[in-house]
């Protein structure tokens, strides 16, 4: 198949890349001339505006939009609106928030251009592990792009299947790293849901790696004191332990470099899912104690860090390369 591709950053360029691994034939735009003229190089074929990449395309042309969430995605979705033909297929794989992605599919809908919204995780990590994908929109058009989120997605790989797992009545895709969840909107949905859980999955640790450090406090009673080893801590936690995970292999890799983590200022933003994810929560009358608090925290490092919150940035530039550094 053949995909245009519109924004080449840190996610965008290695979805590229990993599409022409699988054979399929990208063409690419970036505002960033190096960023194109590198993906030329790699075997893509350069495109110098939206409407050019439009004449490079096939027949339905698929549009694969990766831009922050906001104005450069809903101005870019627009502007293909405006060219795109019935039957066109335009890609949201950014983190929109999940209504924009409803309002854009009716109003796309109206031109026979179909939309689809695709959650994305796999961060900076994406080219070699696969990307894991949660997408929203009519099944004709998710179908038809289906090699391309083949190609894409991290496949079984080495984990074991989930036991008692019906594998004749549940999505194969699944087991692949990737789902149609549902209607337009419902990918974006699910992986804002994903980035909720996130936040208080890397909250449990940095709080717990706060509690580990801070026993060698003065304020302790001396013989009440230790001066824990963080590297070795992480290391054996992640072999065999229940509460080993990726996000904790992260943890280790930036202690061992240094267990101080003086590189990271512990000022850690939120790009928009966590206060989604609450927000949804408010709606549908679902508490969330957890995520909230976790949200709230990342408000509060803004202020007042901590070795936690250093521990948070540690973990969002190992996984999507976020640059926290000391101001």
């Amino acid at each position: 198949m053949k995909i245009g591709i519109i924004g080449l950053g840190r996610m965008g360029g290695n979805i590229a890349r990993r599409i022409m691994r699988a054979g399929h034939e990208t063409v690419v735009f970036d505002r960033d001339t190096a960023a194109v003229e590198k993906l030329v190089g790699d075997g893509a074929v350069g495109a110098t505006s939206l409407e050019d990449m439009a004449g490079k395309l096939d027949s339905p042309a698929i549009y694969w939009v990766m831009l922050p969430a906001g104005d450069p995605t809903e101005q870019t979705v627009a502007t293909i609106g405006g060219f795109a033909k019935a039957g066109d297929i335009v890609i949201d794989g950014g983190n929109s928030f999940y209504k924009d992605d409803i309002r854009r599919a009716k109003m796309l809908a109206e031109k026979g251009i179909r939309y689809v919204d695709v959650g994305t995780s796999g961060g900076v990590w994406g080219l070699e592990r696969g990307f894991c994908m949660m997408i929203g929109g009519e099944k004709e058009a998710v179908d038809h792009i289906d090699p391309i989120l083949a190609a894409l997605a991290p496949g079984m790989g080495t984990i074991a299947r989930t036991p008692d797992r019906n594998v004749d009545k549940e999505d194969p895709r699944a087991e692949q790293g990737y789902i149609h969840a549902g209607a337009p909107g419902a990918g974006h949905f699910v992986k804002m849901v994903h980035n909720g859980i996130e936040y208080g999955l890397m909250a449990a640790y940095a709080e717990g790696f706060d509690v580990l450090k801070g026993k060698a406090s003065d304020k302790l009673p001396e013989d009440e004191r230790f001066d824990l080893n963080l590297t070795d801590i992480a290391e054996v936690w992640r072999r065999g332990s229940v509460i080993s995970s990726w996000l904790l292999d992260l943890s280790a890799s930036a202690l061992a470099k240094d267990q101080s983590l003086e590189q990271f200022s512990g000022k850690v933003a939120d790009s928009g899912e966590g206060h989604w994810t609450v927000e949804a929560a408010m709606e549908e009358a679902v508490p969330v104690y957890v995520l909230s608090a976790a949200l709230f925290a990342r408000y509060r490092s803004r202020v007042d860090h901590t070795f936690g919150d250093k521990l948070l940035s540690a973990m969002r530039f190992g996984f999507g390369g976020h640059v926290e550094m000391p101001q």
